[in-house]
């Protein structure tokens, strides 16, 4: 609430040791949030704020403890981000008022998605969404119209990695942890995963503001061309890191937009680098947020494909010979992090063609990722990277052999399988499950304009015998930890 003051407002911060203990959380994910409480309670009582700040075993309890010891106060929240946490404020009679962490309240969008209903329009796209942002938030515009008469500049930021120079990007700031950090650390179960953090992600607002102008001065002039790129060697290339502060409430995205829009008026950004992050922030992020208000509580648990393969032990843990999963797996492991392409066309490409359960997927992201939150997870996972939700969230699968990473990346560079191979010990599982995935789902697809010359480029292969059973032989593997 930002117009509360010290004179008349009181403050309540509650840590919740169930919802610490109710995960195996990756650390530096648990950490971040902890520690980021624990500063911003510190930064509000140097700015005058009374903070009754409480360790408790759920909020529930915590709020009763409250109201015994206030009785007079009335409990105002921030409307919190995630379906189930608004259901408990709501049964705990606690009055909410509007976030200011999105640019377009989840009712705004269900007003433009009717709006286009209205209109005689059968769907609704996040290019549609995002133009229209564009022009009623007034970023890159002259008027109503895009700067340079081009509202999209996605074909000029598609290119591979450099074949030199991967080095080129200025490394992440860091900061030494101090007794808070360490603290923290000591709190927090032994159920927890991954490497200790080492000062990379941020945990005070004065942190996050140095990482924004970090990024807009060293990064974003040169975040466009390579945003979809992947190398072993660099796992930040010129990605701005500023996701954890948006979801968590460090920064704003209307700053983080304002600096971009400043770079780009003083020249020190091209249009389609500023342009391909703005859409990143007001376009798709928003749109998530907004499709995940339209569709809970039901969107969680949906799943189109019916994928009932449990998480493969390689998620959490084991070895594997294919070089991308191992490469994008060892990031989370370091940063408890990675980039929207090792998300959507490693991770999830994966998850999607072998099978994987959807809930399954979704709790490990969201337990292993730094910036995770529902709202964000839900449709990114359930709805773009596993198709489960039949085509809600993208008008195609997003499925890919082994070509389109090694075209976007190094991985395929001394691994142990062969992309050019769908059959075979030494075949790419990436190769062979997406040719399974397009015979087991052909009839879902063929129909589908996006993808039906793959599915009836599939339905002629000569081995699509051989293909299938060194699916399932894959697919055994998986199980067993052996791929």
């Amino acid at each position: 609430m930002a117009d509360a003051s010290p004179a008349d407002t009181r403050v309540l911060m509650v840590e919740s040791s169930e919802k610490i203990a109710s995960q195996a959380w990756h650390v530096q994910r648990a950490h971040f949030y902890l520690a980021s409480m624990r500063r911003f309670a510190d930064e509000l009582r140097v700015d005058g704020f009374e903070v009754v700040y409480r360790r408790s075993n759920s909020f529930r309890v915590a709020l009763r403890e409250h109201r015994a010891e206030f009785p007079d106060d009335a409990v105002v929240a921030t409307e919190p981000n995630s379906w189930r946490a608004r259901l408990l404020l709501d049964e705990l009679g606690v009055e909410t008022v509007a976030s200011n962490q999105f640019l377009c309240h989840h009712r705004d969008f269900t007003n433009w998605v009717n709006s286009r209903k209205s209109a005689g329009y059968k769907t609704f796209k996040m290019e549609d969404f995002y133009r229209w942002q564009r022009q009623r938030l007034g970023y890159l515009m002259d008027g109503d119209q895009p700067v340079t008469g081009r509202w999209n500049y996605d074909a000029e930021n598609r290119e591979p990695p450099p074949k030199d120079g991967h080095d080129r990007w200025a490394s992440p700031l860091v900061d030494p942890l101090d007794d808070l950090d360490h603290d923290v650390l000591a709190a927090l179960p032994d159920t927890c995963t991954g490497q200790s953090p080492t000062g990379v992600w941020a945990t005070s607002r004065e942190g996050a503001l140095r990482r924004l102008r970090h990024f807009v001065d060293h990064h974003l002039a040169v975040f466009g061309p390579h945003e979809d790129a992947m190398l072993s060697a660099n796992w930040h290339l010129a990605h701005s890191l500023l996701s954890p502060y948006l979801n968590n409430g460090l920064l704003l995205p209307s700053e983080v937009c304002d600096a971009v829009q400043a770079a780009y008026d003083t020249g020190a950004v091209d249009i389609a680098s500023a342009e391909g992050f703005v859409r990143q922030i007001i376009g798709w992020r928003e749109y998530v947020w907004g499709l995940y208000w339209m569709s809970m509580p039901e969107y969680r648990d949906e799943n189109a494909l019916g994928a009932d393969m449990p998480l493969p032990p390689l998620f959490t843990g084991g070895d594997t010979k294919m070089n991308c999963m191992s490469c994008t797996l060892r990031g989370i492991d370091d940063y408890a992090w990675a980039h929207h392409i090792q998300r959507l066309m490693v991770l999830g490409n994966f998850a999607l063609t072998a099978g994987v359960e959807p809930r399954a997927f979704l709790d490990w992201m969201s337990r292993v990722f730094v910036d995770a939150a529902e709202w964000v997870m839900v449709p990114n996972v359930v709805g773009m990277a596993l198709y489960a939700d039949g085509g809600r969230m993208a008008t195609k699968p997003y499925a890919s052999g082994g070509a389109y990473i090694d075209k976007m990346s190094d991985y395929c560079k001394g691994c142990s399988y062969d992309r050019k191979k769908r059959v075979g010990d030494d075949a790419c599982p990436f190769t062979t499950l997406y040719w399974d995935f397009l015979l087991r789902h052909a009839d879902q697809f063929v129909r589908n304009p996006r993808i039906a010359t793959q599915v009836r480029a599939a339905q002629k292969l000569a081995d699509a015998d051989a293909v299938r059973e060194r699916a399932t032989a894959v697919r055994v593997a998986l199980r067993a930890g052996t791929l």
